[in-house]
């Protein structure tokens, strides 16, 4: 994975991409998972590389295909964040709910009391990855972006409590 390497390099010099909100959520769910310090060595780089996927590495994966286990979790991890990057800049919880085929379709939804701040038709979900770092960081944020100008539209709704 040397591409992997370089592109991760490359990202590293380009430092405003880990120092964004949502990527160092993403980082902290990384290292949530690890109860048993199995990641203590790796860098964040490290762990955030499964998410960075290049072009000729897209182009050997297979059209149609299902998703493994490790590549669905990281898809949690990913909305996962943005729902606590969206909580932690309005105040109320966003919680994810997935719904995905075994063949690499889906959706997703992120709810925020009643209202839906991020409604997401997956597919491909076998080949689910970033170019780069900063793309990754970009998807981020703007999903971020859109769910907290949702929630500051419709905050009866987003705040309801039964």
């Amino acid at each position: 994975m040397p591409e992997v390497a370089a592109t991760l390099e490359n990202a590293a010099v380009a430092q405003p991409a880990i120092e964004q909100p949502f990527v160092k959520e993403l980082i902290k769910q990384w290292r949530a998972q690890d109860a048993h310090g199995a990641w203590d060595g790796k860098t964040d780089l490290d762990l955030l590389e499964p998410y960075i996927i290049n072009k000729e590495q897209r182009r050997q994966m297979p059209i149609m295909g299902d998703p493994d286990p490790e590549t669905l979790w990281r898809l949690e991890l990913f909305y996962n964040a943005v729902g606590l990057v969206i909580e932690r800049e309005t105040g109320v919880m966003a919680s994810s709910m997935m719904k995905m085929h075994h063949e690499g379709f889906g959706r997703l939804v992120l709810t925020a009391g009643r209202l839906i701040v991020v409604n997401k038709h997956l597919r491909d979900v076998h080949r689910f990855g970033f170019d780069t770092l900063d793309k990754l960081a970009a998807e981020g944020e703007k999903l971020v972006t859109a769910a907290v100008g949702m929630i500051h539209r419709f905050p009866e709704v987003a705040k309801f409590e039964a």
